[in-house]
């Protein structure tokens, strides 16, 4: 795996010869394309499991869970706050391609612990437009979770609400603590 300092080290290497980071991402696909070989599978998950988490860097979630590729789906947002548009990933993935788990992630030293309702308003001011969305900022991780397994669990469109769990990655130490949902 590399670290922030070699990645950087590269991106700076790419910027340096005129290139952009995007440049280094596209450079690196073509050294992975090169030796790449169709794995042969279905869009389906072998778990028949989704993750949703924050899409924080600090979270590998293949390497925390043990994961390979095409073992299950992951989505990712601000804060792994289930939204909207998460129930329509989720309902895609449950219905349309067989899966029946749900792992809800989020993580201490989230941003959006540190965020309020005034960023969207802020954001109004700056740019003359509301946004559509909302921040979904919060205080307390835990509840967080909680909410979010709430949201999963009542979902009219969602076919398998028995197996949604909630946890806190400690971005310190990289373990799961299992959220109680009551």
């Amino acid at each position: 795996m590399s670290t922030s300092a070699h990645t950087s080290a590269a991106t700076a290497d790419v910027i340096r010869n005129g290139g952009t980071v995007t440049d280094r991402l596209v450079e690196a696909n073509e050294r992975y394309a090169a030796g790449f070989t169709d794995p042969g599978m279905d869009a389906k998950p072998v778990l028949k499991v989704a993750v949703v988490a924050c899409m924080d860097a600090r979270l590998d979630l293949h390497a925390a869970l043990g994961l390979e590729l095409g073992d299950c789906h992951t989505i990712r947002n601000a804060g792994g706050v289930v939204t909207d548009d998460v129930i329509r990933s989720l309902t895609i993935s449950q219905r349309a391609l067989k899966t029946r788990s749900v792992v809800l992630i989020h993580h201490t030293g989230c941003g959006l612990e540190s965020l309020t309702e005034d960023f969207r308003h802020e954001l109004e001011m700056e740019v003359g437009q509301r946004p559509a969305w909302a921040v979904e900022a919060f205080r307390d991780v835990e509840q967080d979770v909680r909410q979010s397994m709430q949201r999963v669990r009542t979902s009219p469109f969602l076919l398998h609400t028995d197996d949604v769990r909630g946890f806190v990655f400690d971005v310190t130490t990289g373990l799961l603590r299992e959220i109680d949902p009551s």
